[in-house]
């Protein structure tokens, strides 16, 4: 990920409000959806109309809803890439309000591990890949290509940074990104939100088993994953049973033996999101599935 300007740390940030915007614009070319923060490094609040979530919420918010908001609202919702936006009357009042400048990870395809004190830092070059790192006020954020849940206190000093969240912008960063590692994914389901009373133990949610594959053939196992893609873009109704029985079924038929990549694992996670369900419901189902089976 190129980072093309750089935020001072709080203590020496610009005051102009130009300047924050000429940075989210910055980014925004980039591909980094922006948004202005206030004081405190949060988001503005919401407009009358969206107060108290009076609207229904963005459409691409946990709970989709009707709301097409021009103005900054809805945190990590609100924040684009449109230039138009980010220079429109409805934005002005924040950047001439704002303290600092952030974007959505998820929306970039990036993920945040945001370490916050030196014992994480420790933590991480011990245990995670080296990738593009920035340093923070009081840590480092780790930048790494791919998506995910957010998940905050993951670890002592660890929050997790993708979808459904924003980061503050403060450099450059060095380093190269690296593809998001199972090691950073397994953090978020080490221990999921119980589901249907199973007891979740998985570490590596996107992994099949180790053994010999005695249907390994590719035009086997496409139809199967394609089938399962329809079954749940078919759904009509209870797309949480759906989804659950559907990832129930290709792991009865696929995990144990080896076949299924990750690749085959993000189509289904796709294909459930695209019928609303949330990631967090699909690592769930994904779990209570590998649990119900013994994997």
């Amino acid at each position: 990920m190129t980072q093309p300007t750089d935020i001072r740390r709080e203590s020496h940030r610009v005051s102009s409000s130009d300047e924050y915007l000429r940075t989210a614009l910055r980014l925004a070319a980039e591909g980094l959806p922006s948004l202005p923060l206030r004081k405190g490094k949060v988001p503005f609040g919401n407009c009358r109309a969206c107060a108290l979530n009076a609207c229904g919420g963005r459409p691409n918010m946990k709970t989709p809803g009707p709301c097409v908001c021009s103005h900054p609202c809805h945190a990590w919702a609100a924040a684009t890439t449109d230039p138009t936006v980010l220079r429109s009357p409805e934005w002005a009042r924040a950047w001439r309000e704002a303290a600092a400048v952030a974007y959505h990870p998820g929306g970039a395809g990036l993920t945040v591990v945001d370490l916050d004190n030196p014992k994480a830092i420790k933590w991480a070059r011990a245990s995670l890949p080296a990738t593009l790192t920035v340093p923070t006020t009081r840590g480092e954020h780790w930048i790494y290509q791919g998506v995910m849940r957010s998940v905050n206190g993951v670890r002592e000093g660890v929050d997790i940074k993708s979808l459904m969240a924003y980061a503050r912008w403060l450099s450059h960063g060095t380093g190269a990104t690296a593809a998001l590692p199972d090691a950073v994914r397994a953090l978020a389901v080490k221990e999921p939100s119980p589901a249907r009373g199973a007891s979740q133990t998985l570490t590596a949610p996107l992994r099949g088993g180790q053994g010999e594959c005695r249907h390994r053939t590719p035009a086997y196992l496409e139809r199967g994953i394609t089938m399962a893609e329809q079954r749940i873009t078919g759904a009509r109704s209870a797309i949480h049973t759906t989804v659950y029985r559907t990832f129930l079924a290709v792991l009865s038929a696929h995990g144990r033996c080896g076949c299924l990549t990750d690749a085959h694992v993000e189509r289904l996670f796709t294909a459930a999101q695209a019928k609303g369900e949330t990631l967090r419901h699909c690592t769930d189902a994904w779990t209570n599935a590998h649990t119900r089976l013994g994997l």
